[in-house]
């Protein structure tokens, strides 16, 4: 079973609790998404509020992956830069694949639609991230295509002594 992806879907109460509780569970399992577990709805729903208002300001694009069943499964939030000398890349924010989902492949398929969803954007030659030093993410994103491009040394604290590094990586769109 592949996951279904549209890019700009319409948001209504079900996408944004479904999106909600993807982002939870995604933290409760580990995942590096702005979060430490536990995560509650009411934590996740201010810093979707302002992913929503980025959409509806044009200045992110939402690209969601959808289960067999039509269950949000994976979200992945594409954001323009708005320095001018630096719009012909955009940045990939909060890349989630539900924990039940992991391990067969879904997290490729949604950068790879990521890639096509910024290809499709007029001028856009790059993406960039950045992930959590630790986790493993590098890692995933280089087997991918991103190449490390910057490391910050323990500029992530997750925890008094628990400082990680913040990764930049970049996938070249064309060439």
């Amino acid at each position: 079973m592949a996951l279904t992806f549209e890019l700009d879907p319409a948001f209504d109460r079900s996408l944004r609790d479904g999106i909600t509780a993807l982002w939870a569970d995604v933290t409760d399992a580990g995942g590096a998404v702005g979060f430490v577990p536990p995560a509650s709805a009411e934590e996740i729903r201010p810093e979707l509020l302002k992913h929503l208002v980025s959409i509806v300001e044009g200045r992110t694009r939402l690209l969601v992956g959808y289960d067999g069943n039509g269950a949000v499964a994976a979200t992945a939030f594409l954001a323009h830069n708005a320095h001018r000398l630096m719009s012909h890349w955009m940045w990939l924010y909060t890349v989630m694949v539900h924990p039940r989902h992991q391990g067969r492949g879904f997290g490729r398929e949604l950068m790879a639609a990521a890639a096509d969803a910024a290809r499709g954007i007029d001028g856009i030659e790059a993406i960039r991230l950045t992930c959590r030093g630790g986790t493993g993410a590098d890692r995933f994103y280089a087997s991918c295509g991103y190449k490390e491009v910057g490391r910050v040394p323990g500029a992530i604290r997750v925890a008094d002594g628990d400082d990680r590094d913040d990764i930049i990586m970049l996938l070249p769109l064309h060439g």
